[in-house]
């Protein structure tokens, strides 16, 4: 099964100021702040949504293929995801402009000032799937995840003309996304992906009930946080899978990426929704017990010994012959 995973492709750049930004301030000087702060550190972090997604998948052995737009910086990245089992062919490349980044500082009270640079991802609307599709000889899904909104509705609609089974996943883009736009990027979605809070905003802005969302596409994922995720059908009982015991929660950051990374690969094993869901959540369980969204490390036997005693012998025979 050949997916593809668009969205944004991002660099993370996490400093620390040992001070507090308040005692810098000065009350009636706020129209004209000008402050440089001295930081202790600097954390670089490889993220963005699909990359994230992507690297999970590549670990779990299922090649996918990223569909972003990235700068002329991003032969590390690029380097990187390859050597973890992600196709990297179909990223297109800016001449002139650098792969996004956030930028952030955090102080000593945990306050954060923080700027994200969009760059060269306002370029994925330029992306057209049919070259995608015929390099790699055909697509049977693309996820289409939070990344430039011109690109997220292009490569809806090029999939709808083309026939090909697609995932919508807003995520970060909802909040600015209007109710005429969510419509467009939800109807006749395979999977539609949201966190609980999301699923309301959805509702929300569309004016549509969940019943009437439902009808609208085949399949509804929410994911709910610590209680794992469930997963709707219309006409249909859901389906609902909890999470492993953790044995740390060191940062939440990317643990939805690891999610779908976790639950698309069930998809192309073949395995089904439920077991695909089991795989989803063990994979973010792993995210949520390491710092950074592609930090952590997948290892056969720890995976299989904790996903058997989160889900049992039946469901992790089903899993093991597909594991890479």
């Amino acid at each position: 099964m050949r997916i593809a995973v668009t969205g944004s492709i991002a660099t993370d750049h996490l400093m620390t100021f040992p001070g507090r930004f308040a005692d810098q301030l000065v009350a009636d000087q706020l129209h004209t702040v000008s402050l440089s702060f001295l930081v202790d550190n600097l954390d670089v972090r490889r993220g963005g949504v699909a990359a994230n997604i992507c690297f999970g998948m590549g670990l779990l052995g299922t090649r996918p293929i990223l569909v972003g737009a990235a700068g002329s910086d991003f032969d590390e990245y690029r380097a990187w995801l390859d050597r973890h089992g992600v196709d990297t062919g179909s990223v297109r490349i800016s001449e002139v402009l650098h792969t996004a980044r956030f930028v952030c500082t955090t102080d000593a009270d945990h306050n954060q000032i923080g700027s994200f640079y969009t760059g060269a991802m306002s370029e994925a609307r330029l992306i057209e799937l049919k070259a995608v599709a015929d390099r790699v000889g055909g697509l049977d899904l693309v996820s289409i995840g939070a990344d430039d909104p011109e690109g997220m509705l292009r490569h809806t609609e090029e999939c709808r003309t083309r026939g090909i089974p697609f995932a919508a996943d807003f995520s970060q883009q909802i909040a600015r996304m209007n109710g005429d736009e969510i419509r467009i990027l939800l109807e006749g979605a395979t999977y539609l992906f949201s966190n609980e809070y999301e699923k309301g905003l959805i509702e929300s802005k569309t004016g549509w009930t969940d019943a009437e969302i439902l009808a609208k596409v085949g399949h509804r994922v929410t994911t709910l946080g610590a209680q794992g995720v469930r997963i709707e059908r219309a006409g249909e009982e859901p389906i609902e899978v909890g999470c492993p015991e953790e044995n740390a929660k060191a940062d939440p950051t990317g643990v939805g990426d690891a999610f779908r990374a976790g639950f698309l690969s069930g998809l192309a094993w073949g395995v089904g929704l439920e077991r695909a869901a089991q795989v989803g959540c063990m994979l973010a369980t792993l995210v949520i017990e390491t710092v950074g969204t592609q930090e952590y490390t997948l290892h056969r036997n720890h995976f299989m010994d904790r996903f058997t005693k989160a889900y049992g012998h039946e469901a992790a025979a089903e899993v093991h012959t597909h594991l890479a």
